[in-house]
Protein backbone atom coordinates (compact mmCIF):
# COMPACT_ATOMS: atom_id res chain seq x y z
CA UNK A 1 0.00 0.00 0.00
CA UNK A 2 1.47 3.50 -1.15
CA UNK A 3 2.22 5.89 1.56
CA UNK A 4 0.42 9.13 2.27
CA UNK A 5 1.59 12.38 0.99
CA UNK A 6 1.25 15.04 3.56
CA UNK A 7 1.20 18.65 1.70
CA UNK A 8 2.26 21.71 3.01
CA UNK A 9 0.69 24.92 1.65
CA UNK A 10 0.30 28.01 3.00
CA UNK A 11 -3.93 28.80 4.19
CA UNK A 12 -4.81 31.69 1.87
CA UNK A 13 -7.37 30.82 -1.32
CA UNK A 14 -4.67 31.04 -3.90
CA UNK A 15 -2.21 28.83 -1.75
CA UNK A 16 -5.22 26.18 -1.30
CA UNK A 17 -6.24 26.16 -5.02
CA UNK A 18 -2.64 25.42 -5.82
CA UNK A 19 -2.02 22.90 -3.13
CA UNK A 20 -5.15 21.05 -4.10
CA UNK A 21 -4.30 21.13 -8.03
CA UNK A 22 -1.28 19.04 -6.54
CA UNK A 23 -3.73 16.89 -4.42
CA UNK A 24 -5.54 16.12 -7.50
CA UNK A 25 -3.12 15.42 -10.15
CA UNK A 26 -1.38 12.81 -7.59
CA UNK A 27 -4.29 11.75 -6.71
CA UNK A 28 -5.04 10.46 -10.48
CA UNK A 29 -1.54 9.09 -9.94
CA UNK A 30 -3.15 6.67 -8.01
CA UNK A 31 -1.47 8.42 -4.53
CA UNK A 32 -2.78 8.79 -1.31
CA UNK A 33 -2.44 12.30 -0.22
CA UNK A 34 -3.16 14.68 2.88
CA UNK A 35 -3.36 18.86 3.05
CA UNK A 36 -1.47 20.51 5.86
CA UNK A 37 -2.88 24.08 5.97
CA UNK A 38 -0.12 26.84 7.87
CA UNK A 39 -0.20 30.38 8.16
CA UNK A 40 3.20 31.92 7.01
CA UNK A 41 4.66 34.96 8.81
CA UNK A 42 4.33 36.94 6.06
CA UNK A 43 0.28 36.58 6.34
CA UNK A 44 0.81 37.24 9.70
CA UNK A 45 1.93 40.93 9.43
CA UNK A 46 0.18 42.72 6.62
CA UNK A 47 1.47 46.36 7.86
CA UNK A 48 5.09 46.50 7.09
CA UNK A 49 6.69 46.41 3.73
CA UNK A 50 8.22 43.12 3.02
CA UNK A 51 11.49 44.61 2.44
CA UNK A 52 11.85 45.89 5.46
CA UNK A 53 11.19 42.52 7.24
CA UNK A 54 14.97 41.14 6.41
CA UNK A 55 13.62 37.78 5.81
CA UNK A 56 14.61 35.89 2.94
CA UNK A 57 11.46 33.38 2.12
CA UNK A 58 9.09 34.78 4.51
CA UNK A 59 6.28 33.02 2.60
CA UNK A 60 8.03 29.48 2.65
CA UNK A 61 10.08 29.44 5.67
CA UNK A 62 7.33 27.85 7.95
CA UNK A 63 6.40 25.19 5.81
CA UNK A 64 10.33 24.89 5.45
CA UNK A 65 10.54 24.06 9.16
CA UNK A 66 7.02 21.79 9.42
CA UNK A 67 9.12 20.04 6.36
CA UNK A 68 12.37 18.99 8.80
CA UNK A 69 10.66 18.93 11.49
CA UNK A 70 8.56 15.90 9.66
CA UNK A 71 5.41 17.91 9.78
CA UNK A 72 4.68 17.48 5.84
CA UNK A 73 6.51 15.56 2.73
CA UNK A 74 6.24 18.26 0.47
CA UNK A 75 5.08 21.86 -0.05
CA UNK A 76 3.41 23.63 -2.45
CA UNK A 77 4.52 27.10 -3.52
CA UNK A 78 4.12 30.21 -6.17
CA UNK A 79 7.67 29.79 -7.42
CA UNK A 80 8.31 33.27 -7.08
CA UNK A 81 8.12 33.55 -3.18
CA UNK A 82 10.80 30.91 -3.05
CA UNK A 83 14.40 32.24 -1.81
CA UNK A 84 17.10 30.78 -4.95
CA UNK A 85 18.90 28.85 -2.05
CA UNK A 86 16.94 25.90 -0.81
CA UNK A 87 17.51 25.01 3.16
CA UNK A 88 19.58 22.24 3.48
CA UNK A 89 17.73 18.73 3.29
CA UNK A 90 14.25 20.31 1.11
CA UNK A 91 14.85 19.74 -2.77
CA UNK A 92 12.93 20.84 -5.52
CA UNK A 93 10.95 17.98 -7.14
CA UNK A 94 8.49 19.75 -9.92
CA UNK A 95 7.65 23.06 -11.34
CA UNK A 96 4.01 22.59 -12.68
CA UNK A 97 3.11 24.30 -16.03
CA UNK A 98 3.17 27.85 -15.94
CA UNK A 99 0.14 30.31 -16.05
CA UNK A 100 0.09 33.38 -17.25
CA UNK A 101 3.16 35.69 -16.39
CA UNK A 102 2.38 38.79 -16.20
CA UNK A 103 1.54 41.99 -14.26
CA UNK A 104 -2.10 43.49 -14.41
CA UNK A 105 -3.34 46.61 -13.04
CA UNK A 106 -6.74 46.06 -11.52
CA UNK A 107 -7.67 49.93 -11.73
CA UNK A 108 -11.16 52.05 -10.32
CA UNK A 109 -10.97 54.75 -13.62
CA UNK A 110 -7.54 55.85 -14.08
CA UNK A 111 -5.89 58.81 -16.38
CA UNK A 112 -2.73 57.20 -17.09
CA UNK A 113 -1.03 60.47 -18.05
CA UNK A 114 -3.14 62.40 -14.99
CA UNK A 115 0.12 63.74 -12.07
CA UNK A 116 -2.24 62.73 -9.65
CA UNK A 117 -2.60 59.16 -10.22
CA UNK A 118 -2.08 56.66 -6.82
CA UNK A 119 -1.20 53.26 -7.68
CA UNK A 120 -0.74 50.33 -4.98
CA UNK A 121 1.76 47.57 -4.68
CA UNK A 122 3.71 46.05 -1.61
CA UNK A 123 6.36 44.84 -4.40
CA UNK A 124 9.67 46.69 -5.27
CA UNK A 125 9.94 45.60 -8.71
CA UNK A 126 6.68 46.94 -9.54
CA UNK A 127 7.03 50.06 -8.01
CA UNK A 128 10.17 50.83 -9.61
CA UNK A 129 8.70 49.38 -13.35
CA UNK A 130 5.70 51.58 -12.59
CA UNK A 131 7.66 54.83 -11.74
CA UNK A 132 10.24 54.33 -14.73
CA UNK A 133 7.32 54.39 -16.63
CA UNK A 134 5.11 56.93 -15.02
CA UNK A 135 7.38 58.94 -12.63
CA UNK A 136 4.46 61.54 -11.67
CA UNK A 137 2.32 58.89 -9.86
CA UNK A 138 2.06 58.12 -6.18
CA UNK A 139 3.07 54.63 -4.77
CA UNK A 140 1.25 53.42 -1.55
CA UNK A 141 1.96 50.24 0.43
CA UNK A 142 -0.29 46.91 -0.47
CA UNK A 143 0.12 43.60 1.84
CA UNK A 144 -2.09 40.68 2.27
CA UNK A 145 -3.54 37.44 -0.25
CA UNK A 146 -5.32 38.63 -3.09
CA UNK A 147 -8.86 38.62 -1.57
CA UNK A 148 -7.56 40.67 1.39
CA UNK A 149 -5.61 43.32 -1.69
CA UNK A 150 -8.45 43.21 -3.37
CA UNK A 151 -10.76 44.77 -0.64
CA UNK A 152 -8.02 46.91 0.86
CA UNK A 153 -8.45 48.32 -3.03
CA UNK A 154 -12.12 48.75 -2.95
CA UNK A 155 -12.27 50.69 0.10
CA UNK A 156 -9.37 53.59 -0.68
CA UNK A 157 -9.00 56.03 -3.13
CA UNK A 158 -6.44 54.38 -4.39
CA UNK A 159 -6.72 54.69 -8.41
CA UNK A 160 -5.73 51.18 -8.73
CA UNK A 161 -3.11 47.99 -7.80
CA UNK A 162 -1.08 46.19 -9.50
CA UNK A 163 -1.53 41.86 -9.25
CA UNK A 164 0.01 38.96 -11.12
CA UNK A 165 -2.19 37.72 -13.67
CA UNK A 166 -1.74 34.46 -12.59
CA UNK A 167 -2.97 34.60 -8.92
CA UNK A 168 -6.56 36.26 -9.98
CA UNK A 169 -7.27 34.08 -13.38
CA UNK A 170 -6.51 30.74 -10.67
CA UNK A 171 -9.20 31.56 -7.50
CA UNK A 172 -11.64 33.37 -11.00
CA UNK A 173 -10.86 36.77 -9.03
CA UNK A 174 -10.33 38.94 -12.14
CA UNK A 175 -12.19 41.72 -12.75
CA UNK A 176 -13.62 43.53 -15.32
CA UNK A 177 -11.80 46.72 -14.72
CA UNK A 178 -7.70 45.55 -15.60
CA UNK A 179 -5.18 46.42 -17.73
CA UNK A 180 -2.25 44.24 -19.36
CA UNK A 181 0.74 45.91 -18.19
CA UNK A 182 2.86 44.19 -20.97
CA UNK A 183 5.62 46.31 -20.21
CA UNK A 184 6.68 45.69 -17.04
CA UNK A 185 8.90 42.19 -16.55
CA UNK A 186 7.54 39.86 -14.14
CA UNK A 187 9.13 38.83 -10.97
CA UNK A 188 11.57 35.25 -11.86
CA UNK A 189 9.54 32.12 -11.76
CA UNK A 190 6.15 34.81 -11.38
CA UNK A 191 3.09 32.12 -12.50
CA UNK A 192 4.89 29.41 -12.26
CA UNK A 193 4.52 26.98 -9.20
CA UNK A 194 7.13 24.70 -7.06
CA UNK A 195 6.71 21.61 -5.36
CA UNK A 196 9.58 20.77 -3.04
CA UNK A 197 10.39 17.65 -0.87
CA UNK A 198 12.32 16.57 1.67
CA UNK A 199 15.55 14.72 0.20
CA UNK A 200 14.95 11.71 2.67
CA UNK A 201 11.30 10.85 1.09
CA UNK A 202 11.57 8.86 -1.80
CA UNK A 203 8.38 8.24 -2.14
CA UNK A 204 7.19 11.56 -2.25
CA UNK A 205 9.87 12.57 -4.44
CA UNK A 206 9.27 9.49 -7.23
CA UNK A 207 5.49 10.77 -7.19
CA UNK A 208 5.98 14.64 -7.58
CA UNK A 209 8.32 14.27 -10.21
CA UNK A 210 6.03 13.33 -12.50
CA UNK A 211 4.32 16.51 -12.20
CA UNK A 212 7.46 18.34 -13.38
CA UNK A 213 7.15 20.60 -16.95
CA UNK A 214 10.62 20.52 -18.53
CA UNK A 215 9.86 23.91 -20.17
CA UNK A 216 8.39 26.16 -17.61
CA UNK A 217 11.20 24.30 -15.24
CA UNK A 218 14.20 25.65 -17.79
CA UNK A 219 12.61 28.97 -18.22
CA UNK A 220 12.70 29.87 -14.45
CA UNK A 221 16.01 28.03 -13.84
CA UNK A 222 16.84 31.07 -16.21
CA UNK A 223 14.97 33.83 -14.49
CA UNK A 224 15.97 32.26 -10.78
CA UNK A 225 20.31 31.80 -11.57
CA UNK A 226 19.63 35.81 -12.93
CA UNK A 227 18.22 36.74 -9.88
CA UNK A 228 20.60 34.74 -7.76
CA UNK A 229 23.62 36.34 -9.54
CA UNK A 230 22.29 39.57 -8.82
CA UNK A 231 21.66 38.77 -5.42
CA UNK A 232 18.39 40.22 -5.39
CA UNK A 233 16.13 37.89 -2.94
CA UNK A 234 12.87 39.66 -2.19
CA UNK A 235 14.85 42.95 -1.82
CA UNK A 236 15.64 44.58 -4.93
CA UNK A 237 13.20 45.53 -7.86
CA UNK A 238 14.45 42.96 -10.37
CA UNK A 239 12.08 41.15 -13.09
CA UNK A 240 13.51 38.38 -15.64
CA UNK A 241 11.27 36.23 -18.06
CA UNK A 242 12.34 33.53 -20.49
CA UNK A 243 9.61 31.53 -22.62
CA UNK A 244 10.73 29.72 -25.79
CA UNK A 245 10.49 30.99 -28.79
CA UNK A 246 10.59 27.66 -30.76
CA UNK A 247 12.15 24.12 -29.68
CA UNK A 248 15.89 25.31 -29.33
CA UNK A 249 15.61 28.91 -28.49
CA UNK A 250 14.45 30.96 -25.48
CA UNK A 251 13.70 34.79 -25.64
CA UNK A 252 14.97 36.19 -22.19
CA UNK A 253 14.67 39.89 -21.04
CA UNK A 254 15.97 40.48 -17.36
CA UNK A 255 16.38 44.05 -15.93
CA UNK A 256 17.11 45.74 -12.39
CA UNK A 257 15.69 49.01 -11.38
CA UNK A 258 16.67 52.23 -9.06
CA UNK A 259 14.17 52.01 -6.00
CA UNK A 260 12.94 55.31 -7.42
CA UNK A 261 12.78 53.58 -11.04
CA UNK A 262 14.99 56.40 -12.62
CA UNK A 263 17.66 54.23 -13.63
CA UNK A 264 17.24 50.69 -15.17
CA UNK A 265 19.70 48.37 -16.63
CA UNK A 266 18.34 45.93 -19.12
CA UNK A 267 19.57 42.82 -20.96
CA UNK A 268 17.70 40.88 -23.44
CA UNK A 269 18.79 37.52 -25.56
CA UNK A 270 18.12 34.53 -27.26
CA UNK A 271 19.51 31.44 -25.46
CA UNK A 272 20.22 28.71 -27.44
CA UNK A 273 19.73 25.09 -25.35
CA UNK A 274 23.40 24.01 -24.81
CA UNK A 275 23.33 27.73 -22.91
CA UNK A 276 20.66 27.18 -20.29
CA UNK A 277 23.01 25.97 -17.59
CA UNK A 278 24.98 29.26 -17.86
CA UNK A 279 22.82 32.08 -19.34
CA UNK A 280 21.13 33.32 -16.30
CA UNK A 281 24.30 34.02 -14.64
CA UNK A 282 26.07 35.02 -17.70
CA UNK A 283 23.16 37.91 -18.30
CA UNK A 284 23.19 39.16 -14.68
CA UNK A 285 26.97 39.62 -14.91
CA UNK A 286 26.57 41.78 -17.67
CA UNK A 287 24.28 44.03 -15.90
CA UNK A 288 26.86 44.20 -13.07
CA UNK A 289 29.82 44.74 -15.43
CA UNK A 290 27.27 47.82 -16.82
CA UNK A 291 26.54 49.78 -13.19
CA UNK A 292 24.77 46.66 -11.45
CA UNK A 293 27.14 46.33 -8.51
CA UNK A 294 27.33 49.91 -8.09
CA UNK A 295 23.88 49.95 -8.16
CA UNK A 296 23.03 47.22 -6.16
CA UNK A 297 25.18 48.64 -3.14
CA UNK A 298 23.13 51.94 -3.43
CA UNK A 299 19.72 49.79 -3.01
CA UNK A 300 20.87 47.89 0.13
CA UNK A 301 22.41 51.25 1.23
CA UNK A 302 19.16 52.93 0.74
CA UNK A 303 17.05 49.65 2.12
CA UNK A 304 19.31 49.32 5.32
CA UNK A 305 18.45 53.23 6.47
Amino acid sequence: MKECIRIGTRDSSLALWQANLVKSKLENLGYKTELKPVKSTGDLNLDQPLYEMGITGIFTKTLDIAMIKDEIDIAVHSMKDVPTALPQSIIQTAVLPRANAQDILVHKGLDFDSKKGVIATGSLRRKAQWLHQYPYHQIVNLRGNVNTRLEKLANNDWHGAIFAAAGLERIDLKPDEFVNLDWMIPAPAQGAMLVVAREDKDFAIEATQQLNDKKTATCVHIERDFLRTLEGGCTAPIGAYAKFKNEHEIEFVGALFSLDGKKKLEERAIIKSHEVSFAGKYLATEILKKGGEKLMRKIKQELNK
